[in-house]
């Protein structure tokens, strides 16, 4: 049996950090691609703790934060409804829409209720013939496929009051828009474990030959992800780059083939929309044609709705990694978990929250003139007896 702990062993970190000191011998940008890998990174300190050589960029990894703002709308729009019981996670009620969130419709009579699972929803549809239940489906890969069996259930069933309201986006084709776009600095990823253990890795080696980047399949643990850090650095410094599998306490790379099926069988790829990124080419799911009198915004005709996004969030930039959430000028002043300006600031994986949360408040440092590259954090050497301002792998009271 292994246990979390042996994944945040200072003694075993610090030998990791050594031999990446020892390897790297030049700049080198990595993405990690999960918002959960996001928080690890900042909330150890982990950015902080690697050499100087080494940049981590924070990708769209958050599901609740690419979540694009006339989705948001579309289920404001249908939760207000007197007929309806609109299900969520929590984690998606305080994401601002055009104007209002899930909370506010709540205070306002609407009938929305927070479930620990798509399954919740099903019975509370069961519970409710009477009623119309929609439960709000959004996230990555490892998300979809217990929706896609809820959807299924439903249909078996034969409960017809149930509908889901789709926004599940899929990470390679996120990859591949990231390495296209102009302004790319990413030269390897941390690609996201959980994602990997439902899909495997099979489409990576694509995106790893055609792009000349290693992608290093990555845990979420401190040593999972200084584990990865290591594997794709020693990649680049050798020219190398192929898929690596360093997770393999979870990930096969044939993935979860029960739950692949599901996901074959309910949903069909589409292009989808990711908020403040655009619309990316097959980088989605929606409901087959199978199960098409299950989705909520054929059912409610709200198919047509169209946002724009708020000027003064950055949201987009930092997803796209173009950004550091303290480099925006609405960060920690109008820009607060209590008063967001995006999802971002809002999500359990959102950049901007994580360093709200762990206070990485102060402003970026002005680029070197010798790289060229701005610093993550303040020019400040990290303080290691600060845990609060500078977490650290050492902090044992963190798990």
């Amino acid at each position: 049996m292994r246990y979390v702990d042996e994944f945040q062993d200072p003694e075993l970190a610090a030998r990791l950090l050594d031999d990446i000191r020892a390897t790297v011998t030049r700049p080198w940008a990595l993405m990690e691609v999960c918002g959960g890998q996001t928080h690890t990174i900042i909330r150890h300190g982990i950015d902080q703790l690697l050499p100087d050589e080494v940049e981590l960029i924070h990708g769209p990894g958050c599901p609740v934060c690419v979540t694009p703002l006339e989705v948001i709308d579309k289920a404001l729009e249908i939760a207000s409804r007197p007929e309806v019981i609109f299900c969520s996670f929590g984690d998606m009620l305080r994401v601002p829409g055009t104007g209002r969130d899930l909370f506010q419709v709540r205070g306002e009579g609407g009938d929305v209720r927070v479930v620990y699972s798509p399954l919740d929803a099903l019975r509370i549809a069961e519970d409710n013939p009477d009623r119309e239940v929609v439960f709000f489906g959004i996230g990555f890969e490892t998300t979809a496929p217990p929706n896609a069996m809820t959807v299924y259930q439903a249909r078996k069933r034969g409960v017809r009051n149930f509908s889901l309201l789709v926004s599940h986006v899929r990470v390679p084709p996120a990859i591949e828009a990231i390495m296209q776009s102009p302004d790319c600095r990413v030269q390897g990823f941390l690609a996201a474990g959980h994602v990997c253990s439902v899909m495997g890795t099979a489409e990576y080696p694509r995106l790893a030959e055609r792009f000349h980047v290693p992608i290093v399949v990555t845990g979420f643990e401190p040593l999972d992800i200084l584990e990865g850090v290591r594997r794709t650095v020693r990649q680049l410094e050798r020219g190398e780059h192929t898929v690596d599998n360093a997770y393999p306490r979870a990930v096969r790379a044939e993935g979860n083939p029960a739950a692949r099926a599901m996901l074959d069988d309910v949903f069909e790829v589409t292009d989808r929309a990711w908020r403040g990124i655009g619309v990316i080419p097959e980088s989605g799911w929606r409901l087959s044609a199978r199960y098409r009198d299950h989705d909520a915004e054929h059912r409610f005709q709200v198919g047509d709705i169209s946002t724009r996004e708020p000027a003064e969030c950055r949201s987009g930039e930092v997803l796209q990694g173009l950004l550091k959430p303290h480099e925006c000028e609405a960060f920690g002043t109008t820009c607060t978990p209590r008063t967001p300006l995006g999802a971002t600031m809002v999500s359990s994986e959102g950049a901007c929250a994580a360093y709200f949360l762990y206070r990485r408040l102060d402003l970026p440092a002005r680029p070197d003139a010798a790289t060229g590259r701005t610093p993550a954090t303040s020019t400040t050497a990290p303080d290691p007896t600060a845990a609060v301002t500078t977490p650290s792998l050492e902090d044992s009271s963190v798990v």
